[in-house]
């Protein structure tokens, strides 16, 4: 199963650990995972949330990891699912 972590970046320190974590997690269970915490630094909010979206879109699920409603692009990622119909891990 291909699963997309979304989950706070922008802001908190140790988001990529925290990413790590759950990736590791994921993969032991034997799915793919889609990391957006892996990406370049440099784009635009605008451009982060494109390429978000487009791998949502391949996603099965979407899992949430703890203080995503702290982001404002995981709600947006959050509201996406929820309006493409897109099964979300709590």
């Amino acid at each position: 199963m291909k699963i997309y972590i979304a989950g706070k970046i922008t802001g908190k320190e140790n988001y990529r650990e925290e990413f790590e974590k759950a990736q590791a997690e994921l993969e032991k269970d034997g799915h793919i995972v889609l990391n957006p915490s892996v990406m370049p630094e440099g784009l635009t909010k605008a451009e982060y949330m494109r390429i978000c979206f487009s791998m949502i879109d391949i996603a099965d699920k979407v899992l949430l990891l703890p203080g995503w409603q702290d982001s404002e692009g995981a709600r947006l990622e959050e509201q996406y699912c929820r309006y493409i119909g897109r099964e979300v891990i709590y």
